[in-house]
């Protein structure tokens, strides 16, 4: 039988991220000795709490659907969690609990975008912001975010890109994949924007409790005029380490959560149980957890930003967010991907090309420094061996 799969999965390629995992994993199994830096998944295990209320919860029998929206309760939390911490005014009824902030990506996109519709996209940025509209028949259109300008967005190259077609505007931040954090005077900046072209906003704050350096984080939904008009992503995989459990969340006025719910209970019903109650526990009692891994995370990037900057031919800025660092590998005159294959064969660390984020990550490479100090200092020692070598 042939299988003839539909016209729009010409727009969904393989995830690079997960091409350079298995090779390296691959490489792993053959014997060889592979540092893997290339997944943004904390190396940390789930904290104590959030397991042992999972487990309450199962032996109490939790293990039923729940409502598509989510438990009353955990809607409760996050509203709360959300109002204490980014200053918004979200009620229960304005967020929805789903699978992770990929599906609440899906959802926001598929309930809002019409064939044709722009979206306008950071350059670089996570793919699914460009793969999920194009799949729906919109049109991604992107804005630079350049190592020059900090990060930060470029306004007269966003504004020049505006049609009468664009509907929404995606902000990731802190950003995967350069760690950069917008500052509260780029948020103005782009809420202004917004409210004068009468634009959606799509916020991913799934990095919000992992700011470094004294750095600030602002919420785009908190300012004037703009919690209308704003989705705001977030979840439990990055801060909380709780990848596997599968669990994020949307917040936004209640008109757009019952359009995005349609979306999301024809796709998933609703999200595991379980694990919605453990998630409470996550809100109300891991703050401490939290941050012992927020300040280790801060002592693993000011050690690689450091090692890193050492090396000849190689540099980076100091990124105040996420755990990734984009390296700059523009000297060497290879592209992205060939840089990390080399890196991958002789050093054995495995690093995601930066062109896999999109054409303004050509001439990087993405680091992530969630796995272990011990882990960060061998891999910047075999980068700067086999960088020399490069250069013999």
């Amino acid at each position: 039988m042939e299988y003839k799969t539909a016209k729009r999965m010409d727009s969904l390629p393989f995830s690079e991220i997960r091409a350079v995992m298995e090779k390296a994993t691959k490489m792993q199994q053959a014997g060889e000795n592979v540092i893997h830096l290339e997944i943004g998944r904390p190396d940390f295990d789930t904290p104590e709490k959030i397991k042992e209320a999972a487990y309450e919860s199962l032996k109490a029998g939790h293990v039923f659907y729940t409502s598509n929206y989510g438990t009353p309760a955990l809607r409760k939390e996050i509203a709360e969690w959300e109002n204490a911490h980014h200053g918004t005014d979200y009620a229960a009824e304005e967020v929805l609990v789903t699978v992770g902030v990929g599906e609440a990506t899906y959802a926001s996109m598929a309930a809002f975008l019409e064939d044709g519709d722009e979206v306008l996209v950071p350059n670089p940025v996570w793919l699914n912001y460009i793969h999920v509209p194009s799949s729906l028949g919109a049109v991604p259109v992107t804005y630079s975010l350049k190592e020059e300008n900090d990060y930060q967005i470029d306004f007269e190259e966003l504004e020049s890109k505006l049609s009468d077609k664009t509907k929404m505007i995606v902000i990731v931040n802190p950003s995967n994949p350069t760690g950069g954090v917008f500052s509260r005077e780029t948020l103005e900046k782009l809420s202004e924007i917004a409210i004068k072209n009468d634009l959606l906003v799509v916020a991913d704050e799934i990095y919000s409790q992992l700011v470094y350096d004294g750095t600030e984080h602002v919420s785009i939904a908190s300012l004037p005029g703009m919690k209308e008009r704003t989705i705001t992503l977030g979840g439990f995989s990055k801060a909380y380490s709780m990848t596997g459990w599968r669990l994020g969340y949307m917040c936004a006025p209640k008109e757009v959560i019952q359009a995005c719910v349609r979306v999301h209970q024809y796709t998933i019903t609703c999200a595991s149980s379980f694990v919605q109650d453990a998630a409470i526990t996550a809100l109300r009692d891991c703050a401490d957890d939290v941050e012992a891994m927020r300040q280790e995370y801060q002592r693993r990037k000011d050690y690689m930003v450091k090692a890193l900057n050492d090396i000849d031919g190689i540099s980076c800025n100091n990124p105040h967010g996420a755990f990734y660092i984009f390296v700059n590998i523009k000297s060497f005159g290879m592209s992205s991907f060939e840089m990390a294959e080399y890196l991958l064969e002789h050093a054995k660390v495995a690093l995601v090309p930066g062109a896999a984020f999109g054409s303004e990550g050509e001439g990087y490479l993405r680091i992530s420094y969630a796995c272990s100090y011990e882990d960060l200092q061998e891999a910047a020692a075999r980068i700067k061996k086999a960088v020399e070598d490069l250069k013999k």
